[in-house]
């Protein structure tokens, strides 16, 4: 599933993101800022799939109107709340196994080896694409994220500033999206109402020379 950005798709394997595969996402640090872009790029990807998506929480704080901003109308959504993360990943893996689903989405704080190979064969046997957003609600679950694990890719987000308008207001909102293992890095405008990225493009909103000369 290709991201439609050529710098993007160049450095993965197949020039997108794998479906039959295990990938993880999450913010560049440990607030709720970055951690909700990272939402919102999961979003974005699930959004892009084909059918219905499973998402597995262990607490239910998503805003359904927001993920449809980024867009994954609610109608496409189904949402297990698990009691605990061990019961999370439980059922990431069952929903993986699933062939009719379009995507499967698991917020975890910790994901060792074992358990992300066993969600990487899963995904691999069904041709179903799994998302592993990795959310932290304390500094200290986070310190495992650099740990390996069996993910195909590893994304990490962080918020920058808005697009700037030519008017007062507030523009597109702006990521920073580094694919770890390729240590590449891209600054994107968010995902909008179809799930899509775009380059940030500094020419945008560029002041003509004659607005030049005037100031």
């Amino acid at each position: 599933m290709p991201f439609g950005i050529k710098a993007i798709d160049e450095r993965l394997p197949e020039g997108g993101l794998a479906l039959g595969a295990l990938h993880e996402v999450a913010g560049a640090g440990t607030g709720a800022v970055d951690g909700t872009a990272a939402a919102l790029c999961t979003v974005g990807i699930a959004g892009r799939t084909q059918g219905r998506v499973l998402w597995c929480v262990t607490r239910q704080d998503l805003f359904a109107p927001a993920l449809a901003q980024a867009g994954l109308t609610p109608d496409r959504v189904i949402y297990v709340e698990a009691g605990n993360e061990k019961s999370v990943l439980a059922c990431f893996e069952e929903a993986l196994r699933y062939r009719k689903l379009g995507a499967v989405v698991a917020e975890v704080a910790h994901l060792s080896m074992t358990a992300s190979r066993r969600l990487q064969l899963a995904a691999e046997d069904s041709g179903v694409i799994g998302l592993a957003l990795r959310r932290w609600r304390r500094q200290a679950e986070a310190a495992d994220f650099g740990l390996p694990t069996a993910t195909t890719t590893r994304w990490r987000i962080n918020v920058l500033p808005s697009t700037s308008l030519p008017v007062p207001g507030i523009g597109r909102a702006r990521w920073g999206l580094e694919l770890i293992r390729c240590a590449a890095t891209f600054e994107l405008e968010a995902c909008d109402a179809k799930g899509r990225l775009a380059l940030a493009s500094t020419l945008a909103y560029r002041p003509t020379q004659a607005a030049q000369a005037r100031t």
